[in-house]
């Protein structure tokens, strides 16, 4: 094993996998260039991200993958979205509680089966995890930080 692949095994031994996420923007997108991302297009790339990390949290302990897939989709959906975002509110800034206010206004063609509300706050939650990751993957590391995303 070279001391490379030692490095990489022990960050993940370690449990410090999440700074990887950091490693997946391979080519920063400038701010000004996010700033004119739509809030749908910042809702998409956010679904996305939030689905890896809570992906990432129900592998342990190892189960089969009905059982992993059953976690994710009772997290990533609207109503668990929309309690995550309630328990993050606190921890947020001006700025996170207005690119909030954008994706909650940019929540329209949402499933008959969910609340107006409850999808707008999960949109908004998108929105914020998509906009993070371009910008800050630190920060939205420390929001995901909050959040209990592992399974019950």
């Amino acid at each position: 094993m070279t001391s490379d692949e030692q490095g990489r095994s022990g960050v993940l031994d370690a449990g410090l996998a999440s700074p990887l996420l950091e490693t997946l923007t391979s080519e920063p997108i400038a701010l000004a260039q996010v700033q004119r991302l739509s809030p749908s297009a910042l809702a998409y790339l956010g679904d996305a991200v939030y689905e890896l990390q809570v992906r990432r949290r129900c592998l342990l302990p190892p189960r089969k993958l009905d059982a992993y897939h059953q976690q994710v989709v009772a997290q990533v959906r609207a109503e668990s979205q929309a309690n995550s975002l309630r328990s993050l509110q606190p921890h947020l800034t001006d700025l996170e509680l207005d690119i909030l206010k954008r994706g909650r206004n940019a929540a329209y063609n949402r499933p008959r089966r969910v609340d107006p509300e409850i999808y707008q706050q999960a949109t908004s939650l998108e929105t914020l995890v998509g906009y993070l990751y371009l910008t800050d993957p630190k920060r939205l590391l420390e929001l995901f930080s909050y959040l209990e995303l592992s399974p019950p």
